[in-house]
C-alpha cells in the first residue's frame, strides 16, 4: 500500500518540507519509506472552476481505471496459475513498484503542456480500448474452455454424461419400421433392479431384448428393444423409476468406453440369440477412441495457443492500464493540490510506503507537522475528501495506490 500526498509548503521550499518529512517519518521513527514524486512544473491549470469540473471526472474516471488495472492483472493471474507460469510483469520496462517509485512524467504519450481535460481524455479512451479488448479476448478463451470441458466430460467422463452415440454394435440393434433400440444407463447398484422391471415398463417391450452394451465403475449401459409407438411411454416410465433412457445412435461406428465393454456376460441375451464379443467391441472402439483422442489433443492444442496469446496480451496491456492509472493519479494529485493550496502551486508531492503498523501514528505525525493550510478544519481521520472517491479528509491531499492488490501472486 502506497500514498501518494501532496504536503502544504506553509512558506517553506520543497527541499525543506522533503527533510522533514525523512527527520520525521524515517530517521527518528520508523513509519513510513518515502520518495520523491516529480510533477511536470508546465501542467495548465486553467481556471478554478474547470479544475472542479475536472476533479469530478477523475473521480469517475479513476474509478474506471483503477478496475481495468484489477481485471487484467486477475486474469493474468489466472493464467499464470493455470498454465503454471512465473512470468513477471513490466512497466515501461521496469517492475511495477520500482516504476511506482521512479515515476516520471512520460511527456511523449501524454504532453504536459496540453489541457489536462485532452490528457485524461486520452488515458481513458486507451483504458477502455483495453476494456473491451479484454472483455472479448476472455470470452473467447472463455468459450474454448468451456467447450473443451464440455467435449472431454462428453467423450471421457462417466457413462452417465458420455456421449452413446455409436456405442451399440449392429448385432445388438434392432433398427425397422416397427422396432427400435434405445440404451439405459443404469447405476451399477440396480442393474437387476432393471432387469426386472424393464419387461414391465411399458407394453410391447420385446421380452429378453436387454443385455450388457458398456459399463464403467458406477454405471452399466443395457440396450433395450421395443416398438416405436411406445418408445415415449417407456422413456417416461423408466426415467420415473430412475433409470436414464438414451437414444441408441447409428449402429456401427461404436466406441469402446469405461473400463472395458462385456455383451450378456450372466445376463439376458437380445432376443434372436445375438451376442457381442468383446473382440468386437474393442475393434471397432480403438478408431472412434483415438479419433477422441486427437479431437481432444488439438482442442488442448488450441486452447493452449489461445491462452498463451491472452497472457502475451495481459502482460502487455497490464504495463499500459498500471501506467495510465499512475498518470491519471498524478493529473488527480495536482488538481486537488491546486484546489486545496491555492495558486501559484504551494505543495510538494510525495510518495510514501507506510510500515503498516506504524499507519495511525504517521496520520497524527502528518496533521501535527504538515497541517499548517486549514489543518483546524479538518478531523483526523474523518470525513471525505482529498478530490472525494472515499478518501478520507485530511489538512493534506493523499491518494491510496493498493500495488498489492494489483501485484500479487507474480
Amino acid at each position: 500500500m502506497y500514498w501518494l500526498v501532496s504536503l502544504p509548503l506553509d512558506g517553506a521550499s520543497p527541499d525543506i518540507i522533503w527533510s522533514r518529512l525523512q527527520e520525521h517519518t524515517t530517521y527518528t521513527n520508523d513509519y513510513s519509506s518515502n520518495f520523491k514524486f516529480k510533477l511536470p512544473d508546465t501542467f495548465r491549470v486553467g481556471t478554478l472552476d474547470s479544475l472542479l469540473v475536472l476533479s469530478d471526472d477523475l473521480v469517475k474516471i479513476s474509478s474506471t481505471v483503477e478496475m481495468t488495472v484489477s481485471k487484467v492483472r486477475r486474469q493474468l493471474n489466472e493464467l499464470q496459475a493455470s498454465f503454471d507460469d512465473k512470468t513477471d510483469v513490466w512497466v515501461e520496462g521496469m517492475m511495477p513498484e520500482t516504476y511506482l517509485q521512479r515515476f516520471t512524467w512520460n511527456e511523449a504519450k501524454y504532453p504536459s503542456r496540453r489541457p489536462l481535460k485532452d490528457t485524461i481524455g486520452a488515458i481513458a479512451e486507451t483504458i477502455a480500448k483495453i476494456e473491451e479488448d479484454l472483455k472479448a479476448k476472455v470470452t473467447e478463451y472463455g468459450q474454448l474452455k468451456s467447450a473443451m470441458a464440455a467435449y472431454t466430460r462428453k467423450h471421457t467422463g462417466s457413462l452417465a454424461v458420455r456421449d452413446l452415440a455409436g456405442l451399440l454394435p449392429p448385432s445388438m440393434t434392432v433398427d425397422t419400421e416397427h422396432m427400435t433400440t434405445l440404451l439405459a444407463v443404469v447405476p451399477r447398484a440396480t442393474t437387476a433392479d432393471w432387469l426386472t422391471k424393464y419387461e414391465m415398463l411399458s407394453d410391447f417391450v420385446v421380452p429378453r431384448s436387454s443385455a450388457i452394451v458398456a459399463e464403467d465403475s458406477d454405471y452399466v449401459v443395457f440396450n433395450v428393444v421395443l416398438f416405436r409407438r411406445v418408445v415415449d411411454s417407456f422413456k417416461t416410465s423408466a426415467r420415473a423409476a430412475g433409470f436414464q433412457i438414451k437414444d441408441a445412435g447409428l449402429p456401427g461406428d461404436f466406441a469402446e468406453s469405461g473400463n472395458g465393454t462385456t455383451s450378456g456376460s450372466g445376463q439376458n441375451k437380445p432376443s434372436g440369440g445375438n451376442s457381442n464379443s468383446s473382440n468386437n467391441i474393442g475393434g471397432g472402439g480403438s478408431s472412434a477412441a483415438a479419433s477422441k483422442k486427437d479431437a481432444i489433443e488439438q482442442l488442448q492444442a488450441k486452447m493452449a495457443e489461445k491462452g498463451n496469446a491472452l497472457e502475451e496480451w495481459c502482460l502487455t496491456s497490464y504495463g499500459e492500464v498500471f501506467s495510465g492509472w499512475i498518470h491519471l493519479t498524478a493529473v488527480r494529485l495536482f488538481a486537488e493540490s491546486i484546489l486545496r493550496y491555492g495558486l501559484p502551486p504551494q505543495f510538494a508531492p510525495v510518495l510514501m510506503k507506510p510500515n503498516g503498523k506504524q499507519v495511525s501514528k504517521l496520520r497524527k505525525l502528518l496533521a501535527h507537522h504538515f497541517g499548517g493550510v486549514g489543518g483546524e478544519h479538518f478531523s483526523e481521520g474523518g470525513g471525505g475528501g482529498g478530490g472525494g472517491g472515499g478518501e478520507d479528509m485530511y489538512p493534506y491531499v493523499r491518494f491510496s495506490l493498493n500495488i498489492d492488490e494489483h501485484h500479487n501472486h507474480v
